[in-house]
């Protein structure tokens, strides 16, 4: 794997909560980024694979609910 250093402009607290939490957990700041951003990619990428699973339903529904709906000079006849 080819590591690529990325510089962040981040809230010095938030750095120190970061650092804390990172701490507590035995891990670096820079682990929890990249943990982090996996999880984002993962889950976007599983929306993205089920959308594109559900689209084809989403377009062409199999089935149809409900009768054909009244043309407007039906619902108006007196």
């Amino acid at each position: 794997m080819k590591w690529q250093t990325l510089t962040l402009v981040i809230d010095e607290d938030l750095l120190r909560e970061a650092r804390a939490v990172a701490e507590r957990r035995r891990i670096s700041v820079g682990q929890m980024v990249r943990e982090y951003l996996q999880q984002v990619v993962d889950r976007e990428s599983r929306r993205r694979v089920a959308l594109e699973s559900i689209q084809p339903l989403l377009d062409r529904p199999p089935v149809h609910l409900g009768r054909p709906r009244p043309s407007r000079d039906k619902l108006h006849e007196r």
